[in-house]
């Protein structure tokens, strides 16, 4: 990379300066706690923090597969299947009769959250049953539910 004189490099870096403006400007328009932060955040001097951030004790696997479980989780209508099963076990026919839903619709988005370990099913004869997989899919869609009901 070409190294810039100290009048050129001046001249870059009050262009850039320029064309930040109109964004930083734009950003204390929507929220005006925004600046602030972010001036607080030049002020920040690393050797003044009297505790560190601790090393990610997950490994990067399980990290992937917890935001693939979020992801299908993401989906309103998957959610809304779950909080069905949360109070039961119930088949494909049961469910989409009470969706309103076609059989394949739900089956496919019983497809995808079977696939991520959500969902367990059972089979007696041409039916097959649904249930959350354990007692941490409950809390989970519980705590979720919970949260996005609370006022803030």
């Amino acid at each position: 990379m070409a190294k810039l004189d100290p009048k050129a490099r001046l001249s870059v870096e009050a262009r850039g300066s320029a064309e930040r403006e109109p964004k930083a400007e734009a950003r204390a328009a929507r929220d005006p706690a925004s600046d602030a932060d972010a001036a607080g955040a030049g002020d920040c001097h690393h050797e003044h923090h009297t505790r560190r951030v601790p090393p990610l004790s997950t490994p990067s696997l399980v990290i992937e597969r917890a935001a693939a479980l979020f992801r299908a989780l993401g989906d309103s209508a998957r959610l809304s299947l779950l909080e069905r099963l949360a109070s039961g076990e119930y088949c494909v026919t049961e469910l989409a009769e009470a969706t309103g839903e076609g059989l394949s619709t739900i089956s496919q988005r019983l497809r995808t959250l079977r696939s991520e370990r959500l969902l367990r099913r059972r089979r007696v004869g041409k039916h097959v049953y649904y249930s959350l997989a354990d007692a941490h899919v409950a809390a989970l869609i519980h705590s979720a539910v919970a949260h996005a009901s609370e006022q803030h």
